[in-house]
């Protein structure tokens, strides 16, 4: 994800074959929640989806929400996730509207972005501000399974003892989301993978202290790469702890992040196959989006309809 969609989404939010991680240690504020490569998984018997991320489409939801669902349809893409939500509107319909044209056209919206900011956490009460809990209760409506949120906000991850206050505030709200029979999630970008502690790596602050029962993560596996991130690494390092996938290759590029931008799947060197199938097999994945945000000589729906291709003749 660029930084042009970190706006859109900044604008839009104010928007398991699987595996769970047993928790190693009882969740409490600043307590360390699992010690990554050492600790155990249970499978569970949850279906492989395959979705969209609607970011691929961004333009072509704006201009024509309907229109570009069905084409999406019509490609046999059965489940979306969204990327676009403010004043508790999809794309423009409330919840109830857009779950009824999702099923009208065989869609099913497994999850979604909404970020999750200083606007939805009151630290005077320890709680959740209305507008968040709108969104999650919006998000139940439209029938999603996973409420997430794409980034962490700056003033969230200034020092350490910071990032902890807010993982507790994470899995709270896997506590509320789980009240609606979802699940909170995260989802990384770069800057995870470049913001060290005392040699603690971000990323590794945020698996290790998100509680598995209530905050699951999303692979970006192209946002990482630029930054020195390996997908391959982090899934032999948390088995488990990827219940989603966002499905991503990358190329040498400035219509992304550090040095590179997205490219149709297969084509570029983030050994996208290969990271799918070891999430299918050990990540505990169960849910793989495809996201691709720049599309190099191809339109979007032209890259979407490839991408959903290649992903099938993958075996998904």
């Amino acid at each position: 994800m660029d930084k042009s969609r970190r706006g859109f989404l900044k604008t839009g939010g104010a928007l398991l074959t699987g595996t769970a991680l047993a928790p190693i240690a009882a969740l409490s504020s600043g307590k360390l929640i699992s010690s990554g490569a050492t600790a155990s998984f249970q499978k569970a018997a949850m279906p492989t989806l395959l979705g969209m991320q609607l970011y691929t489409v961004r333009d072509d939801m704006n201009k024509d929400c309907p229109g570009t669902l069905q084409k999406l349809a019509v490609m046999g893409c059965k489940y979306v996730e969204h990327a676009g939500y403010w004043n508790r509107k999809f794309y423009g319909h409330t919840a109830k509207e857009f779950k009824a044209l999702l099923d009208g056209l065989g869609l099913k919206m497994v999850s979604g972005h909404t970020s999750l900011s200083n606007d939805h956490w009151d630290k005077s009460k320890n709680d959740f501000t209305d507008t968040w809990k709108y969104i999650v209760e919006d998000a139940a409506t439209v029938g999603q399974q996973y409420v997430i949120t794409p980034a962490m906000d700056e003033s969230w991850r200034k020092d350490y003892d910071t990032v902890l206050y807010y993982m507790d505030v994470f899995n709270k709200s896997g506590e509320l989301c789980k009240k609606s029979g979802m699940k909170f999630g995260y989802h990384n970008h770069n800057f995870e993978f470049k913001t060290l502690y005392d040699g603690r790596l971000l990323y590794d602050v945020i698996l290790q202290h998100t509680d598995p029962a209530l905050v699951a993560h999303e692979m970006d596996m192209g946002n990482m790469y630029g930054a020195g991130g390996r997908a391959l690494d982090n899934l032999k390092k948390y088995p488990g702890r990827y219940e989603l996938m966002h499905v991503k290759d990358e190329i040498a590029g400035t219509n992304g992040m550090d040095g590179y931008e997205s490219t149709l799947l297969g084509k570029g060197v983030v050994k996208t196959k290969e990271v799918v199938d070891e999430g299918r097999r050990t990540g505990g994945t169960h849910v793989f989006i495809i996201e691709q945000e720049a599309y190099q000589d191809k339109t979007p729906l032209e890259s979407a309809k490839e991408d959903l291709a290649t992903m099938k003749k993958w075996g998904y």
